[in-house]
């Protein structure tokens, strides 16, 4: 038995600056992502429809200057897929919160209902200056927390709404028709005002895969903040994975992703996170010490910092920068370990990320039911098959 009531909720992302056999460096202060294989709308389409096939509940959509537009690129999706929800990232500060409402009311009228909304505040100064956005970070996320109070009143009042805040002013602001379901809102932020605005506006607390230690104390935090003014949020964490049958298999393909690192280019990267305001990026990059000590041909096991839980990601790529490593079995260890303490949405991903869908689905998610852990959008423990290997070679 576990602590936690809750089904555990499996998404995926959608790599909208390109794809790769290899981790696409870059995002997050550190440059563009780049992708080896090439994204267009019928490849976003295989993965959206390879998610929606293995289970996972929506594809994380990213927002920032190295990708195309989420909302556009998931409404193109919509009438491609059947199921699958999208976890739509967006900027508040840099769009009309009236605007948002509309786009996510069209959203879930053409979609039934399959959105949900990741609120970014934008943690660098000089990203956010590209967008016209000459806010601080402070200002960001109380701005955020205007818009979402604005946007909390549209989708559930059909009377015309007029707010003054300190940063944002709207008149007689209303909906054509209220959305049937207002999107489900997913926030991060580690620092302590990120975390008082996550915990009074957001349905699901998102934060980057720390060990589990670390990633409790936070939500721990969290959680008191929310008890404070009478919430009660979920909690969502934000991992890589690379999952087969065998420990060993999968430990090699972590080898082959940190043999694929130039250590040239991991000096460039960390000199660009290092000027990162995101106290939740500082916190992944000293993970792995700023990539201090990484050397061609080291071994991928120097970068398990907790059992299973692998930092090499980080080393080249800004944000998420954790993976769970190992079997299946191995793996499902790992997550019941987050689900323990109160993790109960889990935002994966993997390179390819086409290909990864499928070991998660047919490897990851029985092992996980074999340790009584009911998934969400899978069938009962006691129905499912025994992992298998994928169909789709790694």
């Amino acid at each position: 038995m576990t602590s936690n009531s809750r089904d555990l909720t499996l998404h995926w992302f959608l790599p909208t600056y390109g794809d790769s056999r290899g981790i696409t460096s870059g995002g997050h202060g550190a440059g563009f992502h780049h992708g080896s294989r090439e994204v267009d709308l019928d490849y976003l389409t295989q993965i959206a429809l390879a998610a929606e096939h293995n289970g996972f509940e929506s594809v994380l959509t990213p927002t920032g200057l190295w990708c195309e537009d989420a909302w556009i690129t998931t409404s193109a999706l919509i009438a491609r897929t059947s199921r699958l929800k999208f976890l739509v990232a967006t900027r508040p500060g840099q769009v009309s919160p009236t605007i948002i409402a509309q786009q996510a009311a069209a959203f879930q009228k053409f979609s039934n209902n399959r959105l949900f909304i990741n609120i970014v505040v934008g943690g660098e100064d000089h990203e956010q200056r590209a967008f016209a956005d000459y806010s601080t970070k402070e200002e960001r996320y109380l701005t955020s927390a205007e818009a979402l109070t604005i946007l909390d009143h549209l989708w559930n009042d059909p009377q015309p709404y007029s707010f003054e805040g300190k940063f944002l002013r709207i008149e007689n602001a209303q909906l054509k028709q209220l959305p049937e379901v207002s999107p489900a809102i997913f926030f991060g932020g580690s620092s302590d005002l990120g975390i008082q605005v996550a915990s009074r506006h957001s349905n699901v607390y998102l934060t980057w895969g720390e060990p589990v230690a670390n990633a409790k104390e936070k939500i721990d935090r969290v959680r008191r903040e929310a008890d404070s003014v009478g919430r009660e949020l979920e909690y969502g964490i934000r991992l890589h994975i690379i999952a087969r049958p065998t420990d060993e298999e999968a430990w090699d393909v972590a080898q082959r992703l940190l043999d694929g690192i130039d250590p040239a280019e991991v000096e460039k990267i960390q000199a660009g996170l290092a000027r990162s305001q995101s106290e939740g990026q500082r916190r992944m990059t000293e993970l792995h010490h700023q990539g201090a000590g990484f050397s061609s041909g080291q071994s991928a096991r120097v970068l398990e910092i907790e059992d299973n839980l692998w930092a090499g990601v980080g080393l080249v790529r800004g944000g998420a920068g954790t993976a769970l490593v190992g079997s299946y079995e191995s793996v499902a260890a790992a997550i019941k370990r987050y689900y323990d303490v109160g993790f109960t949405h889990f935002v994966l991903s993997g390179y390819p990320h086409l290909e990864e869908t499928y070991y998660v689905g047919e490897g990851v998610v029985p092992a996980l039911q074999k340790l009584g852990i009911s998934v969400s959008n899978h069938q009962d423990a006691s129905n499912a098959a025994s992992p298998q290997t994928p169909f789709l070679a790694g």
